[in-house]
C-alpha cells in the first residue's frame, strides 16, 4: 500500500530516515485505530508537522496500554472509546527513528497499536490536531507519517496481532 522508503516526495525533517546512534533512546507509544460504520479510519493532521497519523501518544508511568489509548484519544479527538483488539506491536527502526528539537540524538518509537470503538464524546480537534477526518483505504492522504503507515495497511488488509 505504501512505499516505506519514500511515502511522499518530501518527508518532514523529524521523520527523515536515520540510523540508530549510541544516544538514540526508546519511547513506548500507543496508536489507536478508530473506524466508522463505513470502515473508514480516523486520522488526525498533526500540529507538530502538518502530516496525518493515527491518534495516540506516549505511555505514561503507571498507565496501562488501554488507559493510554483511551486518554490520548480523548485528549486529541474528544471521543470516548472502548478498546476491542490488538492491531500489533511495531518496532522497525527503519520506520520509527524520529528527531525532535529536544531529542537531537533520535528516538526509536515502539508503538502498540490497538483498535477502539467510539462509546461517546464529540469529535473535536485539540491543540495537537489541525484536522480530524475519516479516510477509506483508497483515499488516504499522501502525507501520512511513517509510523502510521504499516498499522493502517495491516488494518485494511485484515492483519491483526502483528509483531514487527
Amino acid at each position: 500500500m505504501f512505499n516505506m522508503a519514500d511515502p511522499s516526495p518530501v518527508l518532514p525533517h523529524m521523520f527523515a530516515q536515520r540510523s540508530v546512534g549510541p544516544k538514540t533512546t526508546l519511547r513506548l507509544g500507543v496508536g489507536v485505530v478508530i473506524r466508522d460504520d463505513r470502515n473508514q479510519i480516523l486520522l488526525e493532521r498533526r500540529s507538530d508537522c502538518g502530516w496525518w497519523g493515527l491518534p495516540g501518544g506516549s505511555l505514561e508511568v503507571g498507565e496501562t496500554i488501554t488507559q493510554t489509548a483511551m486518554r490520548e484519544v480523548k485528549e486529541e479527538t474528544g471521543l470516548e472509546i472502548e478498546i476491542i483488539r490488538l492491531v500489533g506491536v511495531y518496532s522497525n527502526p527503519e520506520e520509527r527513528i524520529v528527531r525532535y528539537p529536544d531529542r537531537p540524538d533520535g528516538l526509536q518509537i515502539i508503538d502498540v497499536v490497538v483498535e477502539g470503538t467510539v462509546r461517546g464524546g464529540d469529535l473535536t480537534c485539540s491543540e495537537e490536531s489541525l484536522e480530524l477526518r475519516y479516510f477509506d483505504s483508497q483515499h488516504l492522504p499522501m502525507e501520512l507519517i511513517p509510523p502510521s503507515q504499516q498499522p493502517i495497511t495491516d488494518v485494511f488488509q485484515g492483519v491483526f496481532g502483528k509483531l514487527g
